[in-house]
């Protein structure tokens, strides 16, 4: 993949903390929900390919806010990399570690974070060249404190991970305070129901708590 794409997305993830996650079923609400998103501080999203809108809403998302962070979640085969670039997604994500998926993805110059949960595949990704990971899902399992022993003998390799996966406002500090993490995953900002009845205020509010967290955290993190 391209290492400035890839340094643009990594800076990107660590200047905002967040991402959303969103499961958009009818193309038309695309722009809304960005707009909600923006005016609760997020710039980044998550658009999974797991409706049939999804791609069509990316179209419509990269039209009308060009410098918007856009990326494709849930990509779980080696076409699907060359449909969301043409899509205008800046950067894929996936569920687990599919090694064709991360190969088609570095061979068109996409950003990508193959999704792991254990050592193994920990130690797989790496193999592969990947360095900033989808940890999924994150709260399973004794949430962050499993992960912190998870990742325990691969810090010195200085990777990077986005959890994801049942996380919420009230567990998202626990994330934000571990050094690694660059950013969350938060499908629960804007959820499938919330977008489908148009409530934008709900997504706006949620949005701009997270992002004051993620401030607040990392302020802190800076003064100590």
């Amino acid at each position: 993949m391209s290492s400035e794409a890839f340094s643009r997305w990594r800076q990107r993830l660590r200047q905002t903390g967040v991402v959303a996650v969103v499961m958009v079923d009818d193309p038309n609400h695309s722009e809304r929900l960005v707009e909600a998103l923006l005016a609760g501080g997020i710039d980044l999203l998550e658009l999974t390919l797991r409706t049939p809108a999804a791609v069509e809403s990316m179209r419509r998302i990269r039209k009308s806010f060009p410098e918007f962070g856009l990326g494709a979640g849930t990509v779980l085969r080696p076409e699907q990399v060359g449909e969301v670039l043409d899509a205008g997604a800046e950067f894929g994500v996936a569920p687990g570690l599919n090694p064709r998926v991360v190969a088609a993805a570095q061979a068109a110059g996409l950003p990508f974070a193959p999704g792991v949960f254990s050592p193994s595949e920990i130690e797989q990704a790496v193999e592969l060249g990947c360095r900033l990971l989808k940890y999924f899902p994150a709260t399973t399992d004794g949430g962050a404190r499993n992960f912190r022993t998870v990742i325990a003998p691969y810090e010195h390799l200085q990777l990077e991970y986005i959890p994801l996966g049942g996380l919420s406002q009230a567990l998202a500090e626990a994330f934000l305070k571990i050094p690694s993490v660059i950013a969350l995953g938060g499908s629960w900002i804007a959820p499938r129901d919330l977008i489908r009845r148009g409530d934008w205020d709900t997504i706006r509010d949620q949005a701009k708590a997270i992002t004051d967290l993620v401030k607040s955290v990392r302020s802190l993190e800076v003064t100590v």
